[in-house]
């Protein structure tokens, strides 16, 4: 379902590809047959050479324009897109009543708007295609907002309305949208974050992965508007 060859022919948009979570979903459908397009803020990897993935760096997917600009390249690169992946996003630990309105900005462009842009910009394409997918990641902690999560929680959840919006918009014109509600994820800067924390409950980048790779399967074609917890041991 999600093995070798499972995307074969498809191209795959993965936004926030050259994070931990990222780069295992651009590694996960490189390995299942996709040409992937690898698009993030930051420069591309001195390293990107892999065939048949493509890296975008420097790409504000936050900006509309960016967003079009961006997914029309690689429209036209790879003849067009059947997946976009919107990793792209950020995070602030912030109390309400010593933290600041910007940084319920910052969260809602970092994880929200990019998302919204990016989607928006994959449209057309997918459109022309008569079918497609769209996996977002929204946050477990999304559901209840905990103590210093207020801005993050808020930014998630309008991903998860944004994927149940959008699902319905789409519902008939072949393209499914869900997204992943991971827990706590096992990166450097979370393990850097709680370092006496037991490391084997959190989600692996691999698993969230794997669980996308379904999504944008043939084997998937009945799930949409879908919110799915991935959330390990936490």
């Amino acid at each position: 379902m999600s093995g070798a060859g499972a995307l074969r022919g498809k191209t795959v948009v993965v936004t926030g590809a050259f994070g931990s979570v990222g780069a295992a979903v651009v590694q996960a459908a490189h390995a299942a047959g996709a040409r992937v397009a690898a698009v993030d803020r930051a420069p591309a990897p001195q390293d990107a050479a892999a065939a048949g993935v493509a890296h975008f760096g420097g790409a504000d997917l936050g900006n509309p324009a960016t967003a079009g600009a961006a997914l029309a390249q690689i429209a036209e690169q790879f003849g067009g897109i059947d997946a976009l992946v919107n990793i792209a996003g950020g995070f602030r630990w912030e109390k309400i009543e010593d933290g600041s309105a910007d940084t319920w900005d910052l969260l809602y462009n970092l994880n929200l708007k990019t998302a919204l842009s990016a989607s928006k910009a994959a449209l057309p394409h997918l459109l022309r295609r008569g079918s497609g997918r769209i996996v977002n990641i929204g946050a477990a902690g999304a559901v209840k907002a905990g103590l210093g999560m207020g801005a993050y929680a808020a930014s998630k959840a309008g991903v998860a309305r944004l994927t149940e919006a959008l699902a319905e918009e789409l519902k008939d014109r072949g393209i499914t949208v869900n997204a992943l509600l991971p827990s706590i994820i096992d990166t450097p800067p979370n393990r850097a974050d709680m370092p006496d924390a037991d490391f084997s409950r959190w989600v692996q980048p691999a698993q969230i992965a794997e669980v996308i790779l379904f999504l944008l399967s043939d084997a998937a074609s009945a799930v949409t508007g879908a919110l799915i917890p991935v959330t390990g041991r936490v």
